[in-house]
Formats: structure tokens, C-alpha cells, sequence
């Protein structure tokens, strides 16, 4: 009887045991800053990606004390290459172990983590920690709004993914939190949203404006109103057939309900107007011109357009004003043309200086995925030399948005983020968790690899 029971405690330990995964930190060189979004591949093609502790739980039963080569796939954060050209790394995994995985960083900006999805710690959670986390509800966003509103600082997404089934929210998601939305610059990051819901706990559309298919909300801004009141207000479209815009309007947030409400149409596309007019797109800038008015600049990264900063004229479109941007920039590297596609621009009160970060149109190694640096003395340029801050390996990184709002006035840091997706590229294997979702980096302004960018006074 003694025996039997020993052999049960004896075979319940060796299950535990061989149940325990072997936890990989992927870390950088140098800095020893966990690194997220790093995938590790195994000969027989079973893939792992590290969370934003940039933690792998490694759990493969039939390589367990088994020495076993990993690619290494980093965007930008890589190991150098063997006799054979493979940049990877041999470990021997074993059950409970930990094993270390040094990266070099080869881009300028630094990846902070992921802000949106599911699994953010998940990896870490497998191995028993970061167990506090909470989850949101939400599997995937799409390209961020933001404007600060009433002392919050308000985040809206496009099309969000759930889990209950494959098509999610198409009117806007949205959530709000404290400004600063963090206050520390290092990774891991932990960002909590504070999502609006409805009344079952569910997160939920805020933009459902009449007509068929998906609204997307553009050109976000907190505008003052004649009453003394400050109104959150947005560009809508309303889209058919993927990517056909076919109405244009605008909307103003209802803080009672919190949702956005139709403010009025703009422009529907017919035979006689088949392009919608100059629009408030794009991530809007506040500008105090030489006689001391203030005006809201929309662009997509550079201002197209601009209003008087008040509700009113916000509204009034013959306030409105076009702007021609500039169509390319020159690399600072060889003296490239370099095509602007999207982005954002802000001032940059440590550097004295307007600032972008902007995605290339048809870049090179990824067509959607290279994004740079650069800036001017005004919003509206001449803008100088653009330098390479952040390159992908055949993935998309769209609509990239400055968050100026995150750091003091006397940092150097420069905030931003952009969609991760493989719309649009070349047939790219799907990163689980991260695709379709937000990832945040930092960009160290007094880093030596700017000063090309970095105009004289």
C-alpha cells in the first residue's frame, strides 16, 4: 500500500515536471531590456513569439533536453549570421529552466511592447507570472485616433477583433486614460485602457452612423465651443467594397452616451463627384500663426488642411483652408527620394523643432513597413533630411502617431506607435497574437544616428 502511493506522488511529480515550461527571455544586447515581438523558429517549423516581458514559454514535449537551433526573426532586433548565413541561436531547453537570449538591435527606435490585444503577458503567465493581468476583451485594433479631453487622454480604433467570432466591431472602439498614459519608458510595457462599454460589459461601437458597411473616424480633436465647453469632435467615413470610401460628414462626441453622433454630410460619391473634397484628416496639430491666431492643422503626416481651433469653426468649412504638403523628402543617408505615405508631425518642445515620424510608400525590405524620421522649423516645412528609424521584414506598419503628450517638456524621448499587420504585404506568415494590433516605440532624440535629420536653428 506504502509502494502504490509512492509510485502515484512519485508519477504526479514527474507529470509536474514534465509539464513545466522552459521559460526563454529574449533580451537586448547591451541594454538587457526585454525585447517583444521576437519569433523563434524550430527546424520542424513550430513558432513562438515573446510577450511584451519578451518572454517564450517553450513547452514542445519531444524537445525537451534536446539541443535544438532556433531562426531568429526580430524586426530589427536579429543575432548575426553563422557560416551558413542563419541567424539564429542552439539551446537546450529543459522543463522549469530559464534561458537567456541575447539580441542586437540594428534600428534606431527601440520596441516598447504591445498596447492593444490579447496574450500581452500570456508567455510570462505560463510560467507563473505576471499572473495580475488583466484582459481587456479585445483580440485586435487598427489605426489609433487620440486627442487629451477633459483631462483624459481619449483613445479611438478602427475595426476591432474579438473572439466570439471572426467579424468584431466595425463602428470605432475606444478607451481613455490618465495623461500621462505612462510614465516610465522601458520595457515591460503595461498600459491599462479604460474601455468604453455597454451595459453587459462588453466593449462596444461608438461611431455607428447611418448607412451600410464600416464608419472610421479621422482627424480626432478636443475644440472649445462658445459656451465654454470643450467638444470632442472627428472626420467620418462611411466604407463599402474594403477600402471605398463612398460618404464623408462630421460627427461630435455625445458625452452622455458616449458615443458619436452625425454632426452633418459633407460629401457622397456619385458620377458628378466622384472624389470627396479637402478634408479635417488625419492626426490633428494645434499652430499660433505671427498675428497670435490659433489654427488646427490636419495631415497625414503633413497638414493638408487647417480651421480656426473652435468648434465652430471646425464646422464651418469656409474657415477651412487647403494646404499643399510636400509630395517626398530626401534620405539623409544617400539622398533618395523618400515618399511620404502616412504619419504624424507635433512640436517637440526638447528639440525646439517640428517632428515626424512617417511611413515611405513602397520602402524597401517591406513595401508598407519602413518608417523614418525627420524635421522642420515649421509645420510646414522645408523639411530636412529624413533618417531611417525603424524597418520590417516583409510586414506592414501603418498610420504611425506621435504621442508628444507622453513625455516631459525637457525629454529627449519621442514617443509613437502604428498598426503591425500583414495587410498589404507580401504573403507573410501571421504573427499570432500581434498581428492587427498597436506596438508602441521609443525614439531617443539625442541619439548620434538623428543628428542627420536634425536641422540648424
Amino acid at each position: 500500500m506504502r509502494l502504490g502511493i509512492i509510485f502515484i506522488w512519485l508519477a504526479g511529480e514527474l507529470s509536474a515536471l514534465a509539464a513545466a515550461p522552459c521559460r526563454l527571455e529574449i533580451v537586448e544586447e547591451g541594454t538587457g531590456w526585454p525585447v517583444p515581438l521576437v519569433e523563434l523558429r524550430t527546424t520542424h517549423n513550430v513558432r513562438f513569439v515573446s510577450d511584451n516581458a519578451g518572454v517564450i514559454a517553450f513547452d514542445l514535449p519531444e524537445l525537451m533536453g534536446r539541443e535544438t537551433w532556433f531562426d531568429v526573426v526580430g524586426h530589427g532586433y536579429e543575432r548575426p549570421k553563422d557560416g551558413f548565413g542563419y541567424r539564429g541561436v542552439r539551446l537546450t531547453p529543459e522543463p522549469g529552466k530559464t534561458l537567456r537570449i541575447e539580441v542586437q538591435r540594428t534600428i534606431i527606435a527601440r520596441r516598447l511592447g504591445r498596447l492593444t490585444g490579447a496574450g500581452l503577458f500570456a508567455e510570462s503567465q505560463k510560467t507563473g507570472r505576471e499572473l495580475d493581468w488583466a484582459e481587456s476583451g479585445v483580440l485586435g485594433c487598427d489605426s489609433v485616433q487620440n486627442a487629451v479631453h477633459q483631462g483624459r487622454l481619449y483613445w479611438l480604433w478602427g475595426d476591432t477583433t474579438l473572439a466570439h467570432y471572426p467579424l468584431g466591431i466595425f463602428h470605432m472602439t475606444g478607451a481613455t486614460t490618465p495623461i500621462p498614459a505612462l510614465t516610465n519608458f522601458t520595457p515591460p510595457l503595461r498600459l491599462q485602457f479604460e474601455h468604453f462599454r455597454d451595459g453587459q460589459g462588453r466593449v462596444k461601437g461608438l461611431a455607428p452612423m447611418p448607412g451600410s458597411g464600416p464608419t472610421w473616424l479621422t482627424g480626432l480633436a478636443s475644440l472649445p465651443a462658445r459656451d465654454g465647453s470643450a467638444k470632442l469632435v472627428a472626420s467620418y467615413s462611411k466604407i463599402r467594397n474594403h477600402l471605398e470610401a463612398y460618404e464623408w460628414g462630421l460627427c461630435v462626441w455625445n458625452e452622455a452616451n458616449a458615443q458619436f453622433e452625425r454632426r452633418q454630410v459633407l460629401w457622397t460619391k456619385s458620377e458628378k463627384s466622384p472624389r470627396p473634397p479637402p478634408l479635417p484628416q488625419g492626426h490633428p496639430v494645434l499652430w499660433r500663426d505671427e498675428q497670435g491666431a490659433e489654427w488646427v492643422l490636419f495631415g497625414d503626416p503633413f497638414p493638408r488642411l487647417r480651421c480656426p481651433a473652435t468648434f465652430e469653426g471646425w464646422q464651418d468649412t469656409n474657415t477651412w483652408k487647403e494646404i499643399l504638403p510636400p509630395a517626398h523628402l530626401v534620405s539623409a543617408a544617400d539622398g533618395k527620394t523618400v515618399k511620404p505615405h502616412t504619419g504624424s508631425i507635433a512640436w517637440h518642445p526638447w528639440r525646439k523643432r517640428w517632428v515626424t515620424v512617417f511611413m515611405e510608400a513602397f520602402g524597401k525590405p517591406s513595401a508598407f513597413g519602413e518608417l523614418w524620421y525627420a524635421e522642420a522649423a515649421s509645420p510646414f516645412g522645408p523639411w530636412g533630411p529624413a533618417v531611417k528609424v525603424l524597418t520590417h521584414e516583409n510586414y506592414t506598419f501603418y498610420n504611425p502617431r506621435l504621442h508628444i503628450e507622453f513625455t516631459p517638456p525637457d525629454s529627449p524621448i519621442l514617443i509613437f506607435e502604428g498598426t503591425y499587420t500583414a495587410e498589404f504585404a507580401d504573403k507573410p506568415q501571421v504573427t499570432p497574437r500581434h498581428n492587427y494590433n498597436q506596438v508602441l516605440y521609443r525614439l531617443d532624440l539625442d541619439d548620434p544616428r538623428l543628428k542627420p535629420a536634425q536641422v540648424a536653428p
